[in-house]
Protein backbone atom coordinates (compact mmCIF):
# COMPACT_ATOMS: atom_id res chain seq x y z
CA UNK A 1 0.00 0.00 0.00
CA UNK A 2 2.85 2.38 0.89
CA UNK A 3 4.73 1.58 -2.33
CA UNK A 4 1.55 2.13 -4.33
CA UNK A 5 1.07 5.56 -2.71
CA UNK A 6 4.68 6.57 -3.44
CA UNK A 7 4.37 5.37 -7.05
CA UNK A 8 1.14 7.36 -7.48
CA UNK A 9 2.80 10.50 -6.12
CA UNK A 10 5.74 10.12 -8.54
CA UNK A 11 3.39 9.61 -11.48
CA UNK A 12 1.46 12.72 -10.51
CA UNK A 13 4.66 14.77 -10.35
CA UNK A 14 5.51 13.72 -13.92
CA UNK A 15 2.01 13.84 -15.38
CA UNK A 16 0.90 17.12 -13.76
CA UNK A 17 3.71 19.67 -13.97
CA UNK A 18 3.06 23.11 -12.48
CA UNK A 19 1.59 25.65 -14.91
CA UNK A 20 3.81 28.50 -13.66
CA UNK A 21 5.89 28.32 -16.82
CA UNK A 22 2.73 28.56 -18.95
CA UNK A 23 1.03 31.41 -17.10
CA UNK A 24 4.13 33.31 -15.96
CA UNK A 25 2.54 33.96 -12.55
CA UNK A 26 4.68 34.14 -9.41
CA UNK A 27 4.08 34.95 -5.75
CA UNK A 28 5.63 38.03 -4.13
CA UNK A 29 5.10 37.48 -0.39
CA UNK A 30 5.29 39.59 2.77
CA UNK A 31 4.87 38.73 6.46
CA UNK A 32 3.97 41.03 9.34
CA UNK A 33 6.73 39.30 11.33
CA UNK A 34 9.39 36.79 10.39
CA UNK A 35 10.04 35.75 13.99
CA UNK A 36 7.78 34.88 16.91
CA UNK A 37 9.36 35.25 20.36
CA UNK A 38 8.00 33.07 23.16
CA UNK A 39 8.39 34.76 26.55
CA UNK A 40 7.00 33.93 29.99
CA UNK A 41 4.00 36.17 29.22
CA UNK A 42 3.42 34.88 25.68
CA UNK A 43 -0.31 34.52 24.96
CA UNK A 44 -0.16 33.82 21.24
CA UNK A 45 0.49 35.79 18.09
CA UNK A 46 -1.32 36.72 14.91
CA UNK A 47 0.62 36.55 11.65
CA UNK A 48 -0.50 38.78 8.79
CA UNK A 49 0.38 37.25 5.41
CA UNK A 50 0.06 39.45 2.34
CA UNK A 51 1.41 39.44 -1.16
CA UNK A 52 0.98 40.13 -4.83
CA UNK A 53 0.96 38.06 -7.99
CA UNK A 54 3.67 38.96 -10.47
CA UNK A 55 2.75 38.33 -14.10
CA UNK A 56 4.55 38.29 -17.43
CA UNK A 57 1.32 37.91 -19.40
CA UNK A 58 -2.26 39.24 -19.31
CA UNK A 59 -4.54 37.98 -16.53
CA UNK A 60 -6.01 34.58 -17.32
CA UNK A 61 -9.83 34.71 -17.60
CA UNK A 62 -10.08 31.69 -15.25
CA UNK A 63 -10.30 32.80 -11.62
CA UNK A 64 -7.12 32.48 -9.57
CA UNK A 65 -7.30 31.09 -6.02
CA UNK A 66 -4.79 31.30 -3.16
CA UNK A 67 -3.95 28.75 -0.46
CA UNK A 68 -1.73 29.60 2.53
CA UNK A 69 -0.38 26.89 4.85
CA UNK A 70 1.81 27.19 7.97
CA UNK A 71 3.30 24.02 9.48
CA UNK A 72 5.18 23.71 12.76
CA UNK A 73 7.90 21.12 13.43
CA UNK A 74 6.74 17.56 12.73
CA UNK A 75 7.27 15.02 15.50
CA UNK A 76 6.36 11.35 16.03
CA UNK A 77 3.83 10.49 18.71
CA UNK A 78 2.01 7.49 20.16
CA UNK A 79 -1.77 7.61 20.38
CA UNK A 80 -3.41 5.33 22.94
CA UNK A 81 -7.01 4.29 23.34
CA UNK A 82 -8.55 4.10 26.81
CA UNK A 83 -11.37 1.69 27.58
CA UNK A 84 -13.23 0.95 30.77
CA UNK A 85 -12.42 -2.57 31.94
CA UNK A 86 -13.26 -4.10 35.32
CA UNK A 87 -14.52 -0.72 36.52
CA UNK A 88 -11.33 1.24 35.73
CA UNK A 89 -10.01 3.09 32.68
CA UNK A 90 -7.07 1.30 31.04
CA UNK A 91 -4.87 1.83 27.98
CA UNK A 92 -5.71 -0.80 25.37
CA UNK A 93 -4.69 -0.31 21.72
CA UNK A 94 -1.98 2.10 20.60
CA UNK A 95 -0.79 3.37 17.22
CA UNK A 96 2.46 5.19 16.44
CA UNK A 97 2.09 8.25 14.22
CA UNK A 98 5.34 8.68 12.30
CA UNK A 99 4.97 12.39 11.65
CA UNK A 100 2.45 15.01 12.72
CA UNK A 101 3.01 18.79 12.68
CA UNK A 102 2.88 20.38 16.13
CA UNK A 103 0.91 23.23 14.55
CA UNK A 104 -0.81 23.43 11.19
CA UNK A 105 -3.08 26.03 9.66
CA UNK A 106 -4.36 26.18 6.10
CA UNK A 107 -6.27 29.21 4.83
CA UNK A 108 -7.94 29.38 1.42
CA UNK A 109 -9.72 31.91 -0.75
CA UNK A 110 -12.69 29.54 -1.12
CA UNK A 111 -13.86 26.05 -0.15
CA UNK A 112 -10.77 23.82 0.04
CA UNK A 113 -12.11 21.12 -2.27
CA UNK A 114 -13.00 23.75 -4.89
CA UNK A 115 -9.67 25.59 -4.92
CA UNK A 116 -7.54 22.43 -4.73
CA UNK A 117 -8.26 19.06 -6.29
CA UNK A 118 -7.80 15.79 -4.43
CA UNK A 119 -4.89 14.97 -6.75
CA UNK A 120 -3.08 18.23 -6.06
CA UNK A 121 -3.70 17.83 -2.34
CA UNK A 122 -2.08 14.39 -2.50
CA UNK A 123 0.86 15.78 -4.42
CA UNK A 124 1.56 18.85 -2.25
CA UNK A 125 0.19 17.60 1.11
CA UNK A 126 -1.92 20.66 1.88
CA UNK A 127 -4.94 19.50 3.91
CA UNK A 128 -4.54 18.47 7.55
CA UNK A 129 -4.95 14.70 7.01
CA UNK A 130 -2.30 14.77 4.26
CA UNK A 131 0.22 16.37 6.63
CA UNK A 132 -0.02 13.46 9.08
CA UNK A 133 2.01 10.38 8.17
CA UNK A 134 1.15 7.04 9.71
CA UNK A 135 2.89 4.17 7.94
CA UNK A 136 1.10 1.32 9.63
CA UNK A 137 -0.57 -0.01 12.73
CA UNK A 138 -0.43 -3.32 14.63
CA UNK A 139 -2.47 -6.07 12.98
CA UNK A 140 -4.83 -6.33 15.94
CA UNK A 141 -5.93 -2.68 15.53
CA UNK A 142 -8.86 -2.72 13.13
CA UNK A 143 -9.67 1.01 12.97
CA UNK A 144 -6.23 2.62 12.77
CA UNK A 145 -7.70 5.65 10.98
CA UNK A 146 -9.61 6.54 14.16
CA UNK A 147 -6.30 7.23 15.95
CA UNK A 148 -5.27 9.78 13.31
CA UNK A 149 -8.73 11.36 13.49
CA UNK A 150 -8.33 11.61 17.28
CA UNK A 151 -5.04 13.52 16.90
CA UNK A 152 -6.71 15.94 14.49
CA UNK A 153 -9.77 16.41 16.72
CA UNK A 154 -7.74 17.04 19.90
CA UNK A 155 -5.40 19.50 18.24
CA UNK A 156 -8.27 21.30 16.54
CA UNK A 157 -9.88 21.78 19.95
CA UNK A 158 -6.60 23.35 21.16
CA UNK A 159 -6.39 25.64 18.07
CA UNK A 160 -3.24 23.81 16.95
CA UNK A 161 -4.89 22.58 13.74
CA UNK A 162 -6.95 25.10 11.76
CA UNK A 163 -8.77 24.96 8.43
CA UNK A 164 -9.77 28.51 7.46
CA UNK A 165 -11.84 28.28 4.29
CA UNK A 166 -12.54 31.64 2.67
CA UNK A 167 -10.08 33.44 4.97
CA UNK A 168 -7.79 34.59 2.14
CA UNK A 169 -8.95 37.80 0.49
CA UNK A 170 -7.98 38.16 -3.17
CA UNK A 171 -8.33 41.60 -4.77
CA UNK A 172 -8.62 41.95 -8.56
CA UNK A 173 -6.72 38.70 -9.09
CA UNK A 174 -3.51 40.51 -8.08
CA UNK A 175 -3.32 41.16 -4.33
CA UNK A 176 -4.08 38.78 -1.47
CA UNK A 177 -3.98 38.81 2.30
CA UNK A 178 -4.95 36.73 5.32
CA UNK A 179 -4.15 36.44 9.01
CA UNK A 180 -3.51 33.29 11.03
CA UNK A 181 -3.70 33.18 14.83
CA UNK A 182 -0.96 31.15 16.50
CA UNK A 183 -1.86 29.97 20.04
CA UNK A 184 0.28 30.26 23.17
CA UNK A 185 1.20 26.56 23.30
CA UNK A 186 3.55 26.64 20.31
CA UNK A 187 6.50 24.29 19.83
CA UNK A 188 9.84 25.99 19.26
CA UNK A 189 11.30 25.62 15.76
CA UNK A 190 11.00 26.60 12.11
CA UNK A 191 7.45 27.02 10.80
CA UNK A 192 7.30 26.30 7.10
CA UNK A 193 5.01 28.77 5.33
CA UNK A 194 3.76 27.86 1.87
CA UNK A 195 1.63 29.84 -0.56
CA UNK A 196 -0.03 28.14 -3.52
CA UNK A 197 -1.62 29.81 -6.52
CA UNK A 198 -4.27 27.56 -8.04
CA UNK A 199 -6.51 27.74 -11.05
CA UNK A 200 -9.25 25.24 -11.79
CA UNK A 201 -8.03 23.29 -8.75
CA UNK A 202 -4.47 22.91 -10.05
CA UNK A 203 -1.35 24.49 -8.56
CA UNK A 204 0.23 26.99 -10.96
CA UNK A 205 2.88 28.37 -8.61
CA UNK A 206 4.23 27.78 -5.11
CA UNK A 207 6.30 29.93 -2.74
CA UNK A 208 7.96 28.90 0.53
CA UNK A 209 9.45 30.78 3.46
CA UNK A 210 10.08 30.13 7.17
CA UNK A 211 8.78 31.77 10.35
CA UNK A 212 11.23 31.40 13.23
CA UNK A 213 9.56 30.58 16.57
CA UNK A 214 11.99 30.76 19.51
CA UNK A 215 11.93 31.07 23.28
CA UNK A 216 13.67 34.21 24.59
CA UNK A 217 14.60 35.71 27.96
CA UNK A 218 13.95 33.68 31.10
CA UNK A 219 11.90 31.15 29.13
CA UNK A 220 14.91 30.46 26.89
CA UNK A 221 17.29 30.22 29.86
CA UNK A 222 15.13 27.68 31.68
CA UNK A 223 14.59 25.66 28.50
CA UNK A 224 18.32 25.44 27.78
CA UNK A 225 19.08 24.66 31.42
CA UNK A 226 16.57 21.78 31.49
CA UNK A 227 18.08 20.31 28.30
CA UNK A 228 21.80 20.93 28.85
CA UNK A 229 22.09 20.79 32.66
CA UNK A 230 19.20 18.62 33.91
CA UNK A 231 20.84 18.03 37.32
CA UNK A 232 21.25 21.74 38.01
CA UNK A 233 17.73 22.38 36.72
CA UNK A 234 16.32 19.73 39.05
CA UNK A 235 18.20 21.06 42.08
CA UNK A 236 17.14 24.62 41.26
CA UNK A 237 13.49 23.52 40.97
CA UNK A 238 13.75 21.73 44.31
CA UNK A 239 15.30 24.81 45.95
CA UNK A 240 12.54 27.06 44.61
CA UNK A 241 9.90 24.64 45.89
CA UNK A 242 11.49 24.57 49.36
CA UNK A 243 11.71 28.38 49.52
CA UNK A 244 8.11 28.74 48.32
CA UNK A 245 6.91 26.21 50.90
CA UNK A 246 8.82 27.86 53.72
CA UNK A 247 7.54 31.29 52.69
CA UNK A 248 3.92 30.09 52.60
CA UNK A 249 4.33 28.44 56.02
CA UNK A 250 5.88 31.58 57.53
CA UNK A 251 3.10 33.75 56.12
CA UNK A 252 0.46 31.38 57.53
CA UNK A 253 2.02 31.47 61.03
CA UNK A 254 2.20 35.25 60.89
CA UNK A 255 -1.50 35.45 60.00
CA UNK A 256 -2.39 33.16 62.91
CA UNK A 257 -0.51 35.38 65.40
CA UNK A 258 -2.37 38.46 64.20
Amino acid sequence: MIRLSLLLTLLLAVALPARAAETGEEVVLGLSQQQVQITTGFTGSKILIFGAIKREAPIDPEELEVVVAIAGPSLPLIVRRKERQFGIWMNTDSVEIDRAPSFYAVATSGPLREVLTWTEDLRHRVSIPRMIRSVGAPGEVQDARAFTDAVIRIRQNNDLYQTLEGAVEVTEQTLFQTSIAMPANLTEGDYLTRVFLTRDGRVVNEFETVIDVRKVGLERFLFNLSRNQPLIYGLLSLLIAIIAGWGASAAFRLMQRN
